[in-house]
């Protein structure tokens, strides 16, 4: 009866974040925007619900604290294909150098898929093509500073380039990861994306002008705009934990700096810890919807997949594998 109550109390917090339905957003006020996509199978799959629940090097986006969950040494790959011919991939390496500090290497590479380049004077194509291809490197530090808190923080390096130009910055993550010892509930804090201004450059942006500058050219200037900075906090419990059966549920709230305030809600049953199938949903999100998942364990090899249904747009797939050793 508490576990109900406190879920029950948890849902009406999350209602609150938004009461007025036409809220004004900065929608497409920041640059490098899939810097925000979830990433990580069982994330995925829990419709990344991660900052509490998150363990290990794939929920390192969400939540660098979830780095000292690991024991030994893990490596982690995913594949997602997203939304209208786009895909990215995950690629991290972590492990633990002394009891309770943990190192990490991050990678994640966004890719647009092919389009026709475009002039004024040729609509339908020059015959050209190119895409938009983003990185982002991370590289974290976890530790435990107790039993019961893990801390960590992400350096990461960000490239976004768009046909002939581009650009480049660093940011930071920080977050917690903090077990209450109150009817184990564990809570989880992150900032994502704590970095400066950006600004595209290069070749695309060289204008012919033969009486305007000495060498017969000008350089066009673009205007500075933030990365997607957002922050998180979340909240996991174990509703069943026993020697068969395990049943977690998690909650996040998101408040990115363009727009309003959403949630996300994921379930994780595993059975023996060899067999997991998962769940969630998003809340208050423009086209996300609700999600599927499902992970086998053989050996110290986690296989995983993960399916997110975006209603008026396609659906996704991801595929993950994490090796521990």
């Amino acid at each position: 009866m508490k576990n109900i109550l406190i879920l029950i109390f948890i849902s009406i917090g999350f209602s609150q974040y938004r009461v007025i339905p036409d809220v004004v957003t900065k929608v497409a006020t920041t640059s490098a925007n899939w810097l925000k996509l979830e990433t990580g199978a069982r994330g995925v799959g829990m419709a990344g619900a991660m900052v509490a629940a998150g363990e290990g090097v794939s929920a390192i986006p969400y939540n660098p604290a979830s780095l000292g969950f690991i024991k030994g040494s893990e490596l982690y790959y995913s594949k997602t294909n997203y939304l209208a011919g786009i895909s990215h991939a995950s690629m991290a390496y972590g492990t633990q150098i002394t009891p309770t500090d943990f190192v990490a290497l991050h990678l994640f590479i966004f890719n647009s898929g092919l389009m026709d380049v475009t002039t004024e004077t040729e609509p339908d194509g020059t015959g050209e093509q190119f895409d938009v291809m983003g990185l982002s490197l991370r590289g974290t530090y976890a530790k435990m500073l107790t039993d019961r808190l893990k801390f960590g923080f992400t350096i990461k390096y960000i490239r976004e380039a768009i046909y002939t130009t581009a650009m480049q910055t660093f940011a930071i993550d920080l977050g917690t990861n903090f077990d209450t010892g109150i009817y184990g509930i564990i809570l989880g804090m992150s900032v994502s994306n704590f970095g400066p201004e950006v600004q595209f450059s290069g070749e695309g942006l060289q204008q012919e002008a033969p009486d305007l500058s000495v060498d017969g050219s000008l350089s066009k200037l673009t205007e500075k705009f933030p990365i997607p900075m957002s922050f998180r906090l979340g909240i996991k419990k174990d509703i069943m934990n026993n020697d068969i059966h395990k049943l977690t549920v998690a909650m996040d709230g998101v408040n990115p700096i363009d727009y309003v305030v959403t949630g996300n809600v994921g379930l994780e049953y595993s059975w023996l810890g060899i067999a997991y199938v998962r769940g969630g949903t998003h809340l208050y999100h423009d086209t996300a919807s609700y999600t599927l998942g499902a992970g086998i364990k053989i050996g110290n090899i986690h296989i995983d997949y993960a399916y997110a249904d975006y209603g008026i747009l396609e659906n996704t797939n991801q595929f993950g594998l994490r090796f521990g050793f």
